[in-house]
């Protein structure tokens, strides 16, 4: 027995001291994980691709097909209909599309020569004196000299090709020709660079078809698959999905219709060659995120540049493109699409870099789509959160978490910007409680759990008094007076227009000096809550003041500056037990023995129990605690005013 407690001790310390392999095994996985789907999307991208186009124009389809059901045509004949009319319509914008392509190319060869002496024009308009110019033409002139061959090494081969040389004999010519094709040959020659898009094409009619006649039974088989156990969020998510998708593809190729059919009729109005052919290049190339519309006006500007003899054609080509394209995309998509898909910026930009790198321009065609399905899938299921976090254009975190991760990064300058912009429709106090309370609270939990103290809890009670302080010049918008049937005196404070109005509706003795002293309950945390709290009663014309957080300790208590003081705002952020209470209580009424106790609590659980007199309770919002200190005001003007329903006895408390 004796031997064998060193041994479980030892064995304790090696099990404590072995390195926890895990997290680094588990990143491994998921990077293991990654290449693997990224690998199988690129080579299976021949059966993906036309697999992910069929669902996105089943997404498309679906709802023409539903409408046809309710006028009780049957479910095969609508699919089928739907698929051919929607298929027959591709391919007649395609013979067009092939016809006007033939037609440019015939007429390219006009254009060249206007085009040309457009340019000529350009550079006989630029001055010839300039530093770039002669430069060039120093490299041009050395290039030339650089490359003139050898006089006198031309002249010795010259001369030696011409010298006889009877052991030389004279080169003889050889032509090399291909045999004739035969009709076989060249029937393959012309369907060969079809085949890959033929088939394409059949694979997408065919999923279409597929996915729009088996829709109920693929959404029940994706049910079973995330856990039938769990339906309910998986219909959410089927559901949201569809939805969103569906929104998505019809609003934007209505909005895609349009701009290419107005680009198409303006520029066919002012001759630019080939205009339809343009308006559905727009079309097509507008599905793809940002640069997509600006791609689409290349050429067609090229053209209108070089078809007339001046430059108004371009001049009028590009104004049009540009109205409309602010037109439908900063006022009419905004309008009917919303101002985001879901989507952050980044995410967009992300998600068209990768699967044009894996799929070409089809990826890029579906960028969008394929992110947003991920994104709800992250919404929805809870190991996949982090997709909505990374991609999703919801706040990454919320404005209390954004606030101390400011103050964390000893940063209050962005979190004073932070708070500006919510001041701009909200009071000062709003800001204090809808968000500054809870920072204080994440900044407690840390300092309870250790991973919060020392010198940087004292920095970041540092930057959250920084924020206090540029905080204090704000002005509040004018809020609504109280009704004027309420005539108890704090009522008539609240009714005050400006701080000189309410420091004259105040007893003397509150108006002047600094009647309220705000103390800490712990630590440096309710430090910063008593600095709210004198900030905003001082607005009103209350004189306070804030001690540190060192001022209940024994050093400091009796050091402690009482004279004049009416209130004593004990203030507290964390949970606090009674015993801690009754003891700064006991504290506070040796230094004060006259004043009005008011406890400031920030936590709304739990109850309070405490017998002592004069003293009060005011739990929750800030609002709270600053009606609390103007009834004590207003009793003191008006002895027989009742405390508001923000006050709590102890009576009413226990």
């Amino acid at each position: 027995m004796q031997d064998a407690t060193p041994v479980r001790r030892i064995t304790r310390t090696a099990s404590a001291t072995t390195p926890d392999y895990g997290v680094p095994g588990a990143a491994v996985s998921a990077l293991a994980f990654a290449f693997i789907v990224v690998a199988s999307l690129y080579l299976a991208r021949s059966i993906l691709m036309p697999f992910a186009l069929a669902i996105l124009l089943s997404f498309m389809l679906s709802p023409l097909v539903r409408r046809l059901q309710r006028l009780r045509v049957p479910k095969g004949a609508a699919v089928i209909s739907v698929v051919l009319v929607a298929f027959a319509g591709i391919f007649a914008i395609g013979g067009l599309m092939v016809t006007q392509v033939n037609q440019l190319a015939a007429d390219l060869p006009s254009y060249q020569a206007t085009l040309r002496d457009k340019i000529h024009t350009l550079r006989g308009a630029a001055t010839g004196t300039s530093t770039l110019e002669r430069a060039s033409e120093v490299l041009e002139d050395l290039s030339s000299e650089l490359n003139r061959p050898d006089r006198s090494a031309a002249a010795a081969a010259g001369a030696r090709a011409a010298a006889p040389n009877p052991e030389v004999k004279a080169p003889i010519p050889v032509q090399i020709q291909e045999p004739e094709h035969g009709a076989l040959q060249t029937v393959v020659a012309l369907i060969s660079p079809l085949i890959d898009p033929l088939v394409t094409t059949g694979l997408v009619i065919i999923f279409v078809i597929f996915i729009l006649l088996q829709r109920q039974d693929l959404r029940n088989r994706l049910v079973r698959l995330a856990g039938s156990h769990d339906m309910q969020r998986t219909t959410a998510a089927l559901d949201d999905a569809g939805r969103r998708l569906s929104r998505l593809f019809l609003t934007q190729l209505a909005l895609n219709a349009a701009f290419g059919l107005i680009i198409g009729v303006g520029w066919w109005i002012i001759g630019v060659p080939s205009a339809p052919l343009w308006g559905i290049l727009a079309v097509i190339l507008r599905f793809m995120p940002y640069i997509g519309t600006w791609l689409s006006a290349i050429f067609p500007l090229l053209l209108a540049a070089a078809v007339g003899p001046d430059w108004s054609m371009f001049i009028w080509a590009a104004s049009i493109f540009l109205v409309v394209d602010i037109l439908v995309g900063q006022f009419i998509e905004p309008m009917l699409q919303g101002h985001s898909t879901g989507l952050s910026p980044v995410a967009v930009i992300a998600s068209a870099t990768f699967w044009t790198w894996l799929w070409g321009p089809i990826g890029l065609v579906l960028a969008t789509p394929l992110t947003l399905c991920l994104v709800v899938l992250g919404r929805h299921v809870e190991r996949l959160k982090f997709l909505d976090v990374m991609f999703g254009d919801q706040p990454a975190l919320t404005p209390a978490e954004l606030a101390y991760q400011r103050l964390l990064a000893l940063d209050p300058v962005e979190a004073a910007e932070q708070a500006r912009q919510y001041l701009r429709d909200k009071p000062l106090i709003a800001y204090y409680q809808d968000i500054f309370v809870p920072t204080l609270k994440l900044a407690q939990a840390d300092e309870a759990s250790g991973r919060l103290e020392g010198e940087r809890l004292q920095r970041v009670r540092e930057a959250a008094g920084e924020l206090i302080d540029d905080l204090a010049d704000h002005e509040d918008k004018a809020e609504a007076a109280v009704e004027e049937t309420d005539d108890k005196p704090l009522a008539k404070l609240s009714r005050a227009e400006d701080s000189a109005e309410l420091a004259a509706a105040l007893p003397k003795d509150w108006a002047e000096g600094k009647p309220v002293l705000c103390v800490p309950g712990v630590g440096e945390i309710d430090e910063a809550l008593a600095l709210i709290i004198a900030q905003l009663i001082e607005r009103h014309g209350i004189g306070a003041r804030a001690e540190d957080a060192e001022a209940l300790s024994m050093s400091r208590i009796f050091g402690l500056d009482t004279k004049g003081i009416k209130l004593v705002c004990l203030c507290y952020v964390e949970p606090v037990t009674n015993a801690q209470m009754r003891y700064a209580i006991r504290r506070l009424r040796r230094k004060a023995p006259d004043a009005h106790i008011l406890v400031s609590l920030m936590d709304e659980a739990g109850d309070v129990e405490d017998p002592t007199p004069n003293v009060s309770y005011a739990r929750g919002p800030l609002q709270e605690t600053v009606e609390a200190i103007f009834s004590v005001a207003a009793r003191e003007a008006d002895p027989a005013d009742e405390i508001t329903p923000g006050i709590k006895t102890p009576a009413e408390v226990g």
